[in-house]
């Protein structure tokens, strides 16, 4: 197991970068060079075409985040390192969900998949496919249920999460 993921809880780190080739490699590496492992990934462009925001989940104690953010403030493409953990704010993952339908089971999960306000994109002979948003603990509990279908395929973005109300995460110190 890596170092850092059987210790403390699950992290949200919020990190603006430059918008620049190379800078998701250099952020990865540090956390591959650490031995820490990130339970998961996203990047993308901000309101400010020249900066991306990376979110970054990892487990960890105070003492290994403390160390995860002083490392990554010493990497030049990094404009600021926020912990967000413990931030209120608003945050929200993507699946796509690809289950086996026979007909005899299609009401069934079209009943389970309105409940958990998700949608239904893609409809085969064999199988459909679910978009779902929402927190990671409403996708893995609709995982869960589409599990007896059989789940031929999925993929997940990883968490997104901005701090709620007037508080700009890149602004404040």
């Amino acid at each position: 197991m890596a170092a850092g993921s059987t210790n403390g809880s699950s992290r949200t780190l919020s990190v603006l970068v430059a918008n620049k080739p190379g800078v998701l490699t250099h952020v990865s590496g540090l956390f591959s060079r650490r031995g820490y492992n990130i339970d998961s990934l996203t990047v993308g462009v901000t309101e400010n075409p020249d900066i991306s925001r990376m979110t970054i989940v990892v487990h960890g104690d105070e003492q290994v985040i403390e160390q995860v953010t002083k490392q990554l403030n010493k990497l030049i493409d990094i404009i600021k390192v926020v912990d967000i953990s413990h931030q209120e704010s608003v945050d929200r993952e993507l699946a796509l969900i690809k289950v086996s339908a026979k007909a005899k089971d299609r009401s069934e999960i079209i009943q389970i998949v309105d409940i958990f306000r998700a949608k239904i994109v893609d409809v085969s002979s064999e199988s459909l496919i679910i978009e779902v948003t929402g927190s990671i603990d409403k996708i893995d509990a609709l995982e869960e249920l589409m599990r007896p279908f059989g789940i031929k395929e999925m993929v997940r973005t990883g968490k997104v999460a901005l701090v709620r109300g007037t508080k700009l995460t890149q602004f404040d110190k």
